[in-house]
C-alpha cells in the first residue's frame, strides 16, 4: 500500500520577490547581504532564515520574514505581502508523487523534480505553485479562494493512491 499524506499547513508569512531592472545589481546585492546566489529558474535556496523559490523569469516567492529583502532590491523591484491570498499544503508519504498525476498535466516523477525543485501548474484547474521540500514531501502553494476545493479533491484522490 502506497502512504500519502495532506495536511493543511498554518499561514505564514509569503511575500512576492520581483526584480524590474538591473537584475544583476539585485543578485549582487543578495549575495552580499545572504551569502547565497538568487535560485534560478525552478529551483530553490534557504538563506538568512528565508526560503526563496523561483517559478518565473522574474518572481521568487519568498517564506518567511522579508523586510531585509527590500534593501537588496532598492529601486529595482517590489516585495509584496501575498499570504493571505495562498494556502499551503504539505503532499507528504510515499505517494505524493502519485498524488499530483491525479487532475493535471504534470510529470512529478521527472527525476529533475527533485528536492528544491520548483513548478508552476494546473491540477484539477486550480493553478499551484510546488516546492520539493525533501525527498518525501512536496509543499503546493493554493490561491485561497480554491484552497478547500483541491485539498478536498486531493483527499478523493488519495483512496486512488492507496489502493
Amino acid at each position: 500500500m502506497t502512504d500519502v499524506a495532506i495536511t493543511t499547513l498554518p499561514p505564514a508569512p509569503l511575500h512576492a520577490f520581483e526584480i524590474w531592472s538591473d537584475p544583476h545589481g539585485v543578485a549582487g546585492r543578495f549575495a552580499a547581504a545572504f551569502g547565497a546566489d538568487l535560485p534560478a529558474l525552478g529551483t530553490s535556496v534557504q538563506a538568512g532564515g528565508l526560503t526563496l523559490i523561483r517559478y518565473e523569469p522574474t518572481v521568487w516567492l519568498v517564506e518567511g520574514d522579508a523586510s531585509t529583502l527590500a534593501a537588496v532590491l532598492g529601486d529595482d523591484g517590489a516585495l509584496t505581502a501575498i499570504g493571505g491570498g495562498l494556502v499551503r499544503v504539505r503532499l507528504s508519504g510515499s505517494g505524493w508523487r502519485e498524488l499530483l498525476s491525479y487532475g493535471g498535466q504534470f510529470d512529478a516523477f521527472a527525476p529533475t523534480f527533485a528536492p528544491g525543485s520548483s513548478a508552476a501548474t494546473v491540477i484539477d484547474h486550480v493553478g499551484v505553485r510546488l516546492w520539493v521540500e525533501n525527498a518525501d514531501a512536496c509543499v503546493a502553494y493554493v490561491p485561497a479562494s480554491f484552497g478547500a476545493a483541491l485539498v478536498h479533491f486531493w483527499h478523493e484522490m488519495a483512496a486512488l493512491v492507496r489502493a
